[in-house]
């Protein structure tokens, strides 16, 4: 079966999906005319601070719910089962945490100071301009990492949209047919990925998606963001809220999807030797095989393969399927390539869960690479912490705190926000579920679980012009996260580094031209690193999320609350909680079994506890061995 939006011969998705975007263009069109008359750096960046209810819950949910809760979180639902409601529990606590915490305090101190970005915060409230760069350096290192995945993640799901598009598929095919012709080029070689050939499609709408975001980011500015994470916000709960039904239904009700889940068992990865036809001949990603003893055995092709022009063996990665009632679904519904298999060689098997059933319904969830499971309780504890911390540190939630018209809009936007994310997380977590229930074989990609399952819901049900709607939801989280990061990283080197620290008598129309530019070129480095992305987006996300919650999060609670905090000891704060949350990871790339997206958990605790931890310590130990602020300072904040 194919997974792909007009394999269902209709193009009502693709124009459905068309007029969405026309929307995202519009709405900066009109974003760009609300410049005109205004202060262009209050309003470019901060919509002028006068957002309402729903403009401040909207853009604050849509910009939460990112290309991670869309793709990466879709993913781990798919590979791991029900044990990721433990993961996304908190979640639903974020709004309190993050709003209620800080919001009113980071709102008023902005206004005081006339800030426009957290570097700008920070600078002001202690008079440091070493505090106000270094905030803004590590912004940026890790806005990098995010933005990379992010434009994977809208990447894919574009893929997904066109992948059956005549103009589309012969641009592909050409481009394949360049990269075969020129594989020892200096531009084949670096698009190349350490695993497989270059994927031509994907640069494509790579280079697609990079230039819609980052032109209408550019043209609108924080009120584009604005108006189009509103938008973007309700088609993302629609989204969920349509597929959910859907799912239900078509997988037989919860409680079988639970049942089949509980008899699955996780897949094995292998390598096919096949006998093809023909000498010379091909073998597309995602073909199904069966062997020919009994039972018979089902793989699926990770990879595309050629053989030898004087050959007709070649070698395939692969997936063995081993769930019992998964094999019988893909017999009933699959059709299999016509080859032979000749040889079958297996990889190590899953470290936690192989061959055993119920690994899906009960924690900690199976895994492919710890021996322990994919959430073990203290990890699990771990993660509800992280969600509903780290989000309070996040740069890009504290700029929409600083841009709420008053302190009623806070009040009720923290209750629509908490509900919002109450009609997205659970649901998506039952959805994908029954998705590893009615899409069997698609670990590899699971990456593009959400597209995938938006084109077989809607194909099943007879409205296929559906698909368009819901595959824009995924697409939407990842533009609305994408613009938003975007204007942090932007903001923050046109305020931070160039108006506070080289040109601080820049005309406006100067600010105005670099802020463009500044837009365009951060677009374009973070779509050149989403060339060769991670195989996992979640990993990243978790450590950005997390990274940035060590650096931030106490540093700027103390600078809020605290009258005593000072330069030093935030400064130390922060630095203490960069390094004591990389250590993590860089332990867990010397240590067998780990890796930098797997890091070490010192006392079964995930790296953000350990960050704040060595982040609270420093600044609390630093602050007190150092000078208080003058009382002037104190008595303005």
């Amino acid at each position: 079966m194919t997974y792909s939006l007009l394999a269902v011969g209709s193009n009502a998705a693709l124009v459905t999906f068309l007029l969405y975007t026309l929307a995202v263009f519009a709405l900066a069109w009109l974003a760009n005319k609300a410049l005109a008359g205004k202060s262009f750096m209050s309003e470019y960046f901060l919509g002028s601070r006068n957002l309402g209810v729903w403009a401040f819950a909207l853009t604050f949910a849509a910009t939460s719910a990112s290309g991670g809760t869309f793709t990466g979180f879709p993913a781990k639902i798919y590979s791991h089962g029900w044990v990721l409601a433990l993961w996304i529990a908190s979640y639903m606590v974020v709004p309190i945490c993050t709003m209620g915490l800080i919001g009113k305090r980071v709102n008023q101190m902005a206004r005081r100071a006339g800030a426009i970005t957290v570097p700008d915060l920070l600078r002001d409230r202690f008079g440091s301009r070493a505090f106000g760069l270094l905030a803004t350096v590590l912004i940026v290192y890790f806005m990098a990492f995010n933005l990379s995945v992010q434009f994977k993640s809208g990447s894919v799901i574009l893929q997904t949209l066109l992948r059956d598009v005549p103009i589309f598929q012969d641009t592909t095919a050409a481009l394949t047919a360049f990269g075969n012709n020129h594989a020892d080029s200096w531009l084949v070689k670096q698009l190349t990925p350490q695993h497989g050939p270059v994927d031509w499609g994907y640069q494509l709408c790579l280079i697609l998606f990079g230039v819609a975001v980052i032109a209408y980011t550019t043209y609108g500015g924080f009120r584009a963001v604005v108006w189009t994470d509103v938008m973007q916000g309700i088609v993302m709960v629609a989204g969920v809220l349509i597929m959910l039904p859907l799912a239900l239904s078509q997988v037989g009700g919860l409680g079988k999807a639970t049942r089949e889940l509980a008899q699955m068992t996780p897949p094995q990865n292998a390598t096919l030797q096949l006998q093809l036809s023909e000498m010379g001949g091909s073998v597309p990603k995602e073909a199904w095989f069966q062997s020919a003893d009994e039972p018979s055995r089902i793989f699926w092709s990770t990879h595309d393969a050629i053989a030898d022009a004087s050959s007709n063996l070649v070698e395939v990665r692969c997936m063995e399927v081993t769930s019992p009632n998964e094999l019988v679904r893909i017999r009933e519904s699959h059709e299999f390539f016509p080859a032979t298999i000749q040889n079958v060689e297996l990889a190590a098997a899953p470290k936690f869960g192989a061959n055993e059933p119920g690994h899906y319904v009960t924690a900690p969830g199976p895994s492919q690479s710890s021996e322990s499971g994919f959430l073990p309780f203290g990890i699990a504890i771990s993660f509800f912490f992280m969600w509903a911390l780290s989000g309070t540190g996040q740069p890009q939630y504290m700029v929409r705190l600083m841009a709420f018209k008053n302190s009623q809009t806070l009040r009720r936007a923290i209750l629509t926000v908490t509900f919002y994310f109450g009609l997205i997380y659970f649901p998506l977590v039952i959805i994908f579920c029954c998705a590893r229930v009615l899409m069997p074989g698609l670990d590899h990609e699971a990456d593009s679980v959400m597209p995938r399952m938006a084109v077989l819901l809607t194909t099943n049900a007879g409205h296929s012009w559906l698909a368009g709607l819901l595959v824009a939801a995924p697409f939407a989280a990842v533009m609305s996260t994408v613009d938003s990061f975007l204007l942090v990283v932007s903001s923050s080197l046109v305020r931070d580094v160039w108006q506070r620290n080289i040109d601080p008598d820049a005309s406006e129309k100067t600010v105005k031209r670099l802020s463009y530019w500044t837009t365009v070129v951060v677009g374009g480095i973070a779509l050149i690193g989403a060339v060769n992305p991670p195989q996992f987006l979640q990993d990243i996300i978790v450590y950005v999320g997390s990274g940035l919650a060590a650096c931030f999060l106490i540093p700027v609670v103390v600078t809020l609350y605290w009258p005593r905090a000072n330069t030093a000891g935030c400064i130390a704060g922060m630095l203490g909680g960069f390094f004591a949350h990389l250590s993590m990871h860089i332990w867990g790339m010397l240590t067998p079994g780990y890796s930098f997206a797997k890091p070490y958990e010192l006392f079964g605790l995930s790296p953000v506890l350990i960050g704040l931890t060595g982040s609270l310590v420093a600044t609390l130990a630093v602050t007190l061995m150092t000078r208080p602020l003058p009382d002037d300072i104190i008595r303005k904040y």
